[in-house]
């Protein structure tokens, strides 16, 4: 604006009182502008306006598709209709687990039978249905039936267990159950509390002595169901579809809303931007209550046509061969699934495949180069970009954030402050409720939606949704992971990204798994850090690792605390759960892991025992 200001200014004087001619007047403001720093705008500008035009323009394609979608009420089912119509002997889902392969129509005809046979047993539009089983064709069958019902499903995190499982069925108010055989003691440890009006549903093998009594068994009830689709349920474009369940590692799990706009829009802005074609072949082996696995994935399957090949789990040492096998040309992470396939040994398979994509968010950028040149898959490791010279068309943003309390930082006039190149902020998103491409769904909880939201962030007056993610603008505008809000800490007056820790950790020890948190010690400011490593024979040379630590990390970011344990816990998307680790601390009393401490004198880690563990909440101990 300064900048503007100045050569508006320029350009008067030029003209008014020197009297000079257009020309002269044109080349004194160009080399002005560039004398000024405007050169590094027209690099910019150069760099990115094919990029930003194509990011543009893909989302007027999917705002018109959805304002059409929103004015003719379709829903997720009506579109997948129309999928079926255009080629219904193409195969649609391919289960690696049994090698079963489902074309269109078959998966239209299961569906339909799972809407008449929930209809017939008095399931309505409005009602819930809870699913609960692990990765499989009929998981995708399931909701889809009941989205042609108006029912919903809830998703239900095949990792939860007793309180959380329990809270996830009541809280939905779910009428009906299905549950997958494999899932069968999970569920007889909680049927004693379930609600007795509850149906019970189980799919997959049957062992009437396995299941709580009174479950059904659910297979050769749908093979007698009609296969015609049920009369249409009176649902709209943006109303309710499914609910999908938080991990609960900060407390119990939370239900986020899914609606059918929401559906659309995900699957629609990663088909179109990212070039997807109907011929793609997709792995899918990221659990189906998640989003990523039954949105991202799946939805190229509803929406658009694609082959979706299903994997129960995900597995490092099949991945590539799997990928051979069907042809897959587009493939799914998240998290730390990428390393672990770093991690594996060199084999023919991982250069042999037809793989040209990789989709997934929370890699670590210094993950990225590795991965593409060793599986050569030519792709830029962003998560994601936002135009620096269109930034008002994208509706994100990275806004400053109080490093220490996440807390958003405001200007003088109380609207958020947008982050400049290099600067670490969190991702906001524009909410406008009338638009269902930046509408907010929220949860069931109205709690946790307050939560979500945050006022005058673009302008006074607007509302916008935290992601809960720190990134990183580079000067094209190209977004990279950085942490999660809460993942970092302050120690020694410096901000720690446990992020960036973990995967300097991980690379040191040979890829293991690697958990960073901060502890509290009593007379210190700030949390200390703390790194559990998964080591299953408890073998490690620390005289070495703190040598090493020395080049890799400032001293303010090494760990302070190491613990070594068999393994370490992680959901169901591969994220591991600190929310324990950081409650026990290193208190040798309550954790029975091997512990040490790095002797700020000896320059090494040392055991940590009860006698050093009084030394050091005594402030006896300098760390």
């Amino acid at each position: 604006m300064l900048l503007g200001a100045s050569l508006v200014g320029v350009l008067l004087f030029s003209k008014l009182v020197l009297k000079l001619p257009w020309t002269q007047v044109g080349f004194s403001l160009l080399f002005l502008y560039l004398g000024s720093g405007g050169w590094r705008f027209i690099r910019v500008f150069i760099k990115t306006i094919r990029r930003d035009i194509f990011g543009g323009l893909v989302l007027l394609k999917v705002k018109a598709k959805v304002r059409q979608c929103l004015q003719e009420r379709r829903t997720v089912p009506i579109l997948f209709a129309s999928t079926v119509r255009r080629h219904p002997d193409k195969t649609a889902l391919i289960f690696e687990g049994t090698d079963t392969h489902w074309t269109f129509r078959q998966l239209d005809e299961y569906s339909s039978s799972v809407a008449n046979f929930l209809q017939a047993r008095g399931l309505a539009s409005g009602d819930v249905a809870a699913i609960f089983m692990e990765n499989r064709n009929e998981f995708v069958g399931l909701w889809l039936g009941m989205a042609k019902l108006g029912v919903e499903a809830a998703l239900i995190n095949t990792n939860l267990r007793r309180d959380a499982l329990l809270h996830c069925l009541t809280t939905s108010r779910a009428r009906a159950l299905v549950f997958g055989s494999e899932m069968a003691s999970a569920i007889c440890e909680v049927h004693a509390s379930l609600d007795p009006s509850l149906s019970l549903f189980c799919s997959g093998s049957w062992e009437p002595g396995a299941v709580p009594p009174s479950t059904e068994h659910l297979d050769p009830l749908l093979k007698d169901a009609p296969k015609h689709l049920p009369s249409c349920p009176d649902k709209g474009f943006t109303d309710k579809l499914f609910y999908i369940y938080t991990s609960g590692t900060t407390g119990l799990p939370k239900a986020a809303i899914v609606v059918h706009s929401r559906y659309y829009r995900m699957a629609a802005l990663v088909y179109y931007g990212f070039r997807m074609r109907p011929n793609d072949i997709v792995y899918d082996c990221l659990p189906l209550y998640h989003s990523a696995g039954n949105i991202v994935g799946i939805g190229q399957c509803l929406l658009h046509g694609m082959t979706v090949v299903i994997r129960k789990k995900f597995s490092a040492s099949r991945f590539w061969d799997d990928c051979i096998k069907y042809n897959c040309t587009i493939v799914q992470y998240i998290g730390e699934l990428c390393r672990y396939l770093l991690n594996q040994p060199p084999r023919e398979a991982e250069n042999q495949h037809q793989v040209r994509m990789a989709l997934g968010n929370g890699l670590r950028q210094s993950i990225w180069t590795n991965f593409s040149s060793r599986f050569h898959i030519p792709q830029v490791g962003a998560c994601g970009f936002n135009s620096r010279i269109l930034s008002f068309v994208y509706p994100i943003r990275l806004v400053r954030v109080n490093e220490d309390t996440m807390e958003l930082i405001r200007g003088p006039d109380g609207v958020c402050i947008p982050c400049q190149p290099g600067e670490p902020g969190q991702l906001v998103g524009r909410i406008i409720q009338k638009d269902p491409l930046r509408r907010f769904d929220g949860y069931l909880n109205q709690g946790a939606n307050n939560k979500k939201i945050a006022k005058d962030v673009f302008k006074k007056g607007d509302q916008a949704y935290l992601t809960g993610d720190v990134l990183v603008m580079d000067e094209l505008g190209y977004l990279y992971f950085r942490d999660r809000t809460g993942d970092t800490f302050r120690w020694k007056g410096e901000n720690v990204s446990t992020t960036e820790v973990e995967g300097t950790l991980s690379r040191l020890l040979d890829m293991a798994d690697v958990a960073v948190y901060g502890v509290e010690v009593p007379g210190t400011e700030g949390r200390a850090g703390m790194a559990a490593v998964a080591s299953p024979t408890g073998n490690c040379d620390l005289e070495r690792f703190a040598q090493v630590l020395e080049k890799e990390l400032p001293l303010y970011a090494r760990p302070i605390f190491l613990r070594l344990l068999p393994e370490l816990h992680k959901t169901g998307t591969y994220k591991f759960q600190k929310t324990e680790l950081r409650k026990e601390g290193f208190d040798p009393a309550i954790v029975k892991d091997p512990l040490f401490y790095l002797d700020a004198q000896k320059g090494r880690y040392v055991p940590l025992d009860q006698e050093a563990y009084s030394r050091i909440q005594a402030g006896e101990e300098k760390l």
